[in-house]
């Protein structure tokens, strides 16, 4: 630990707290208004509008409507992503409070208005402090982290990640309450991949079976093999999930249909086990196939890779926001199998996802509730841990 990295405590927290009301402000401004996928462009609109107020330089339209800026420190050094995820969810809001959302069908229930806040509070402190830094914050703001097209990718794509040597990302958990911090050795998040199958056979009349080749039967012992991936392929310590979600085939009781189609899904928690499953899947669909007279068609669609994190930066980053929070940082193996488009960056750069608790007293609350209503404490709070991290690497 540098000297540097000992001493900010005090100036970071004099500086957010400073900003704390507008960054409140801030939050229920974009809560009140909210935007899915990559339809953010009011959004956008108020972080650029935020950031130039800081007398910083906004890329906007990036990743078609993602911003970019970027903190250059003192001295020389590495560059580090900070990125946060703006876009809400297609849910009818039912908190009742006085800044809930205006737009029919469409809520901030998973708290990324809390993050775009939070990371303009500690693009503030940052901006401030930059003289101290060895190297450049580079602040990402993110559309479409919960659409199935993924805004990291896109912005990745087009040159966010371009130069930067570490990323930080952030979310805040409301089963822990405001004020805790915590973090995931390993993966934070799994890989989340699709599939979908076409198994071809040749339709036919129910009560003459011998005529036809029948894709249902053959579909239903593939779908039983398949559970063989997990249970006897993948190292149980390693862990993955393997789901088949939908079948259809046919359409009436006396008819042998051509085609049988089943899909669903693949989450692992490793790079290794993802390819093993993927080779296992296409070797299981074509030798089943094979054995049972059909064809199989295969479509296996990649997703978001799973978000792992950097050992060394997990320690440094335990070690940095214990002494400026003055509390331990609960550090565990991660264990969810939900996914994370912030991989995309992970899997270029060493990486690490924080969780700040935003629980509420008395609530119990979840993400993707439509009466989800977080401790507001949680923006200063990311906004300080942030900063202190951003010190911590720069430094």
């Amino acid at each position: 630990m540098t000297d540097l990295a000992n001493a900010p405590d005090r100036q970071i927290e004099t500086l957010t707290r400073a900003a704390e009301p507008r960054l409140i402000e801030i939050r229920r401004d974009i809560h009140a208004h909210p935007e899915t996928g990559f339809d953010t462009v009011r959004t956008a609109g108020i972080v650029a509008r935020e950031l130039a107020a800081l007398g910083l330089t906004a890329k906007t339209g990036v990743g078609r409507t993602g911003v970019v800026a970027e903190i250059r420190g003192g001295r020389p050094g590495p560059c580090l992503i900070l990125r946060a995820d703006m876009d809400a969810l297609p849910i009818q809001e039912e908190t009742g409070l006085p800044f809930a959302s205006t737009v029919p069908g469409r809520m901030h229930a998973c708290g990324h208005d809390l993050h775009t806040s939070a990371l303009l509070g500690a693009a503030g402190a940052l901006a401030q402090m930059a003289p101290q830094l060895a190297g450049t914050v580079r602040l990402v703001f993110q559309p479409a982290e919960e659409t199935l097209e993924s805004g990291a990718a896109a912005m990745v794509a087009e040159g966010a990640a371009d130069g930067a040597d570490m990323a930080i990302a952030f979310h805040n958990r409301p089963e822990h309450p405001a004020g805790m911090l915590s973090l995931n050795r390993g993966a934070s998040t799994a890989s989340s991949d699709e599939f979908m199958v076409t198994v071809h056979g040749r339709s036919g009349h129910a009560a003459r079976p011998h005529a036809a080749i029948d894709p249902i039967v053959a579909a239903a012992h593939i779908i039983t093999q398949l559970q063989t991936v997990i249970s006897r392929e993948v190292d149980p310590s390693l862990s993955a999930v393997l789901t088949v979600g939908h079948i259809a085939g046919g359409a009436t009781q006396n008819i042998i249909p051509d085609t049988c189609m089943f899909e669903g899904t693949v989450r692992c928690r490793s790079p290794e086990t993802r390819d093993l499953a993927e080779a296992a899947f296409r070797r299981i669909c074509e030798g089943a196939a094979l054995a049972l007279n059909v064809r199989a068609e295969v479509e296996y669609i990649r997703g978001a890779p799973p978000l792992m994190n950097d050992d060394a930066m997990i320690d440094r980053t335990a070690e940095a926001l214990a002494l400026q929070f003055g509390t331990p940082v609960h550090v565990e193996q991660g264990k969810s199998f939900g996914a994370e488009d912030f991989s995309y960056f992970s899997e270029r750069m060493p990486s690490v996802q924080l969780f700040v608790g935003s629980g509420q007293p008395g609530r119990d609350d979840r993400v993707h509730n439509s009466d989800y209503q977080p401790d507001e404490a949680c923006i200063a709070q990311s906004a300080i841990a942030l900063t202190r991290m951003a010190v911590e690497f720069l430094s």
